[in-house]
């Protein structure tokens, strides 16, 4: 089959791998369409892969190609979405539901070949069936889908508070929709984007806040009117905005960081005591699984998608590539602003419906 291999730094090269076979419990996937994620960008363009040759990509949907022994034939030409975490189930921490803290744990894309091919296998339980009117490129965004909606599971939210999202990427305005559909009093956007601030607007935001503006802090408090939001969610991994949750999160409220931070983080001694004083609960979230495997997360995804309550839009794609087109796409992301939305690959050529 042919795959885009990462080999080392900033070297893809595509080439023909042999397909793989599924074995017992799994399914080989005919990969329809696979999105890059953050943490792909220093896997090619830095030193951020675990090791080489390597095939990337876990943002993954496709058609079920073959199933190993012991599985359903019925599932042969499903389209599917992949969920990419390979937990061992045996350990306390998965027998506890908590996938994501299993210390034996592979991941599809990282750890083990991934989605950047025409096939790959994965184990059937891992895999969430899509409704044929959803299109694979949607189902590619399963995965983000599901990071934000477990930091919203991971806060313990409750309908009726304004929410405030911080960061109007792809995973906040996932976060922004799923508040809404949830049941937010009102929800805030923030980013220094106005492309993307239009898309949280197109897609329901209350307001929306440009970062950059004078004042902004004070206009923001202004508009939420009383003691602060009841739940801020911080999806950007940034220095500025992990400050700006302390600073507009409500007493007693919950903030929760969904963003993943590569650079040290510092915080005045003021505004970190403002978790005392406000004696807000902080939390983190991470990936997107629970109990039972993979988790709500995934089945709601594929349910909100397809009765149309979540909305994946144009704006959110930045283009689609093929294969061949590997490192001309990640190039890309060298230059601040380039890429608007989310890039994603047509492993095949039959991958656009």
């Amino acid at each position: 089959m042919k795959a885009a291999v990462l080999r080392g730094q900033r070297d893809v090269q595509v080439a023909e791998i042999p397909t793989p076979q599924p074995t017992a419990g799994e399914a080989l996937i005919e990969v329809k369409m696979t999105g890059v994620c953050g943490s792909d960008i220093p896997r090619v363009l830095s030193d951020g892969a675990h090791f080489y040759p390597l095939v990337l990509g876990h943002e993954i949907s496709g058609v079920v190609a073959a199933v190993g022994d012991d599985s359903d034939t019925a599932l042969v030409g499903r389209r599917v979405a992949v969920a990419p975490l390979l937990p061992c189930h045996d350990c306390a921490h998965c027998l506890a539901g908590r996938y994501a803290q299993c210390p034996n744990y592979s991941f599809i894309g990282s750890r083990v070949n991934g989605g950047l091919a025409e096939y790959l296998t994965a184990p059937v339980r891992n895999l969430t069936v899509v409704d044929d009117a959803v299109s694979f490129r949607d189902a590619a965004f399963f995965e983000p889908s599901t990071v934000a909606l477990h930091g919203i599971r991971q806060a313990g939210f409750t309908a009726g508070e304004d929410v405030i999202v911080l960061g109007a990427g792809t995973i906040g305005l996932f976060t922004m929709q799923w508040a809404r559909i949830l049941g937010a009093k009102r929800v805030a956007v923030v980013d220094v984007n106005p492309a993307r601030l239009a898309t949280a607007r197109k897609l329901g935001a209350a307001a929306t806040f440009d970062a950059r503006a004078e004042d902004f802090l004070a206009t923001v408090r202004a508009w939420q009117g009383g003691d602060g939001f009841g739940f801020t969610f911080e999806t950007a991994g940034q220095n500025a905005t992990m400050s700006q949750a302390f600073q507009l999160a409500g007493v007693h409220s919950t903030v929760c960081f969904i963003g993943n931070s590569h650079a040290d983080l510092r915080f005045d001694h003021a505004i970190f005591e403002l978790m005392n004083r406000k004696e807000f609960t902080l939390t983190g979230s991470w990936m997107s699984y629970s109990a039972p495997f993979p988790g709500p997360e995934w089945s709601l995804t594929a349910e909100c998608v397809a009765d149309g309550r979540l909305q994946i839009v144009d704006e959110l794609v930045h283009d689609v590539f093929s294969l061949d087109q590997v490192m001309t796409a990640f190039q890309l992301f060298e230059t601040p602003g380039a890429v608007t939305g989310k890039i994603l690959f047509a492993p095949s050529a039959s991958s656009k419906e």
